[in-house]
Order: C-alpha cells, then structure tokens, then sequence
C-alpha cells in the first residue's frame, strides 16, 4: 500500500457514489484525496467531503484538467453516464474520457484505476457497453499502468436499484418482471469496490478485474427477497419483455425519474448483469437485504435529482 509520502490520489466524483466509497477507503488508509468533479459545490453539502481537495472536472480546459491531476499518483476513475441527458451521450462520454486519460498521462499519474461493467464489447447492440469498451481501449492505448474493474451491479451505502426496487414493492400493489425472470445478476457491494479499486491501485500489474459478489441470484429470486424482507404484499407477476421498457418510462414520468431504460432492461435480461467467474466481493447481497430490511425503499431515490437537478 502506498504512503503520503508518494504524494495523493485522485479520484473522479469523490462527492458521488462509488467515488465516494473509493475516496473514503483511500483515506482509511493513509491517503492524501483529491476529486476532479462537475459539482464542486457539493464539497460544502457532504460532510465526507472535508478534508478532500477539490477541483473543477472540466474536459473543455485539458490544460487546466492536467495542473489538476499533476503530483498524483494514482487516478481513479468512475466517470460515466448511465443514460443520455442534454447533449451529454455515450458517444460524449467516450470522447471525454479520452481526454480525462490524455490529461492524466501528460500530468505523470504513475497508475489509473478505471470502474468499467461486466461484458463490455465493442461489437455490442447497446451503446453503454460498446462505449464501456471504448473507453477501455483508449486507455489501454495509452500504455500506461492501469487496472480495470468490471462490476454489474453495486449495492450498499445510498444505492438506487436495490433501494427503488423496495420502494416499488413497498408502494405498488403489482411489481412486473420481465420474461422469464430467470436472467442473473452478481451484486458486489460498493465497500467492496472501493476495496479492490484500493488494492489495484497500489498494485503495479496492468489488470482486468471482474468485481462481483459471492452471490448469483435470478432477478425473481432478487425481488422475492427483497419483497419477503421489506413485508410487501405486492403481487409480483411475470409480463412479456416488450411491455417493461414501456412500463419504466410511466412509472418514470410519474417519478419525474429515469427508472429503467430499455437498454439496462435488456442487457440485464440477455446476461451481461452476470459472469461465470470467482468472486472478488465478500458481502452477500442477500444478508445486506436483511440487515436492512426496516430502512431499505423507505425513500425513494431519484437519479436524476442527483445528478442534474
């Protein structure tokens, strides 16, 4: 494990998610932290954010992105854009991206930790996981020391889907599962993330990670158990696949929220949510669900509030 003495780590949206979790492991661990984000403002409204220095994420101004990440020696990266918003698309995602990378080679980063997904293709149907590839291409053009960790789905600490699953069971008297319901996932918790993106970092071998948990449930066996822990009496039914894209975009008009797209629906449900692999993550989402069964979908929580509003 690195030292102070090797200078500090930046990590992208450290006032985020899982950029929260990996700047908070960091620190545990004797590491200097500073973010790169979109919304320094945020540093004053999270009391985690204390202590964390803070410059502007702005790929517009590569030299000043540069100046911001000079003297680190390690970036960590979890940018991205789960669905296109403004003039913010996958394609933009990938392009800046391109530049973050360019900008941290040029400023002597000695390492990068990336948070990419599991089964990234560039010959993929959908443009979240051919721009996935894209970007890990692009940095392994580079030829700089990076890892890569590949997650499907995160749980833990202020998650949406886990948490707005439970609302719905919670709030709706029928919950629809799309198919079959018998398409995999494997859930890594976003503390055990944040460990393994810390221990590549501090790791000199250029490596591709796949971060899943000890568990593979169906997605019916994963609203099952959510709905048995929560109480529900939600009726959960199997519909046909074409009609949940249509049913995530009501509910999500009725939220004011972007609650599924038809492409999460569909890579979940031809199995990219899932690996055959060890797992990397030791927290089982099952007894996450259990020990959280009085808090989790009390709110619901909206991605779009987080990250635009």
């Amino acid at each position: 494990m690195t030292t102070d003495g090797d200078g500090f780590d930046v990590v992208t949206g450290a006032f985020s998610y899982s950029g929260a979790a990996i700047a908070s492991e960091l620190r545990a661990a004797g590491r200097r932290v500073r973010t790169v984000t979109g919304h320094p403002g945020r540093v004053v409204q999270t009391p985690a954010g204390a202590g964390i220095e803070v410059r502007p994420l702005d790929f517009a101004d590569p030299a000043a992105l540069t100046e911001a990440l000079r003297g680190a020696r390690t970036l960590y990266n979890t940018y991205w854009v789960r669905f296109a918003h403004g003039h913010v698309d996958h394609p933009v995602a990938v392009a800046r991206s391109r530049v973050l990378f360019q900008a941290a080679v040029e400023a002597g980063v000695q390492r990068i930790v990336h948070v990419s997904i599991t089964n990234p293709s560039a010959d993929s149907p959908y443009p979240y996981f051919r721009g996935k590839a894209a970007v890990e291409q692009a940095l392994r053009d580079l030829r700089v020391s990076h890892a890569v960790l590949r997650p499907a789905i995160l749980f833990g600490g202020n998650g949406v889907l886990i948490n707005n699953i439970a609302w719905l069971l919670r709030h709706l008297p029928v919950f629809a599962v799309g198919g079959t319901g018998e398409y995999r996932i494997r859930p890594i918790h976003v503390d055990d993330l944040a460990r393994l993106a810390v221990r590549a970092g501090g790791s000199a071998t250029t490596e591709t990670i796949d971060a899943v948990g000890p568990e593979r449930p169906t997605f019916l066996e994963l609203v099952r158990t959510i709905k048995a822990a929560v109480g529900s009496r939600s009726q959960v039914i199997r519909v046909p696949a074409a009609l949940i894209p249509a049913a995530a975009r009501l509910l999500g008009l009725a939220l004011r929220d972007t609650l599924l797209t038809a492409e999460e629906y569909q890579g979940m449900a031809d199995g990219l949510a899932d690996t055959d692999g060890p797992a990397t993550g030791e927290t089982a989402l099952s007894q996450w669900i259990t020990d959280h069964e009085d808090t989790l979908g009390r709110v619901y929580a909206n991605e779009l509030t987080r990250h635009f509003r």
